[in-house]
């Protein structure tokens, strides 16, 4: 399995760049993998996203719909979309697990009826 080294920090991903283990996420990780990921800086903003979709995934054992997150942690609409570019990208940050191809598939249906 892939290892991203960041200073005396080494993270295990896997071949798409998710954590293997949920659990070894951090803020630091998080700023690691977006950096990998292109995203740049994460503000304060972004970062309470992240906690969200953690926080939901946790509860559910599911990824949640772009637009809940948005209005949960009272951001505009497409906010994670226009932070993120990509959801599953804000998903790889929040150090959820990989999403499959099911997922992915799924999320591309969201955006295009708009939700």
């Amino acid at each position: 399995m892939p290892v991203i080294v960041h200073n005396d920090l080494k993270i295990t991903v896997d071949d798409d760049g998710f954590l293997v283990n949920p659990e070894d996420w951090s803020e630091t990780v998080a700023r690691v993998l977006a950096a990998q990921e292109g995203v740049g800086e994460l503000s304060e903003d972004k970062l309470d996203i992240l906690k969200f979709m953690r926080e939901y995934y946790r509860k559910h054992n599911f990824f949640p719909i772009v637009r809940f997150v948005c209005k949960n942690v009272h951001q505009p609409r497409n906010y994670v979309t226009e932070q993120f570019i990509d959801p599953v990208k804000a998903w790889k940050i929040a150090g959820l697990p990989n999403p499959g191809e099911t997922v992915a598939a799924g999320k591309e249906d969201e955006d295009v009826e708009g939700i």
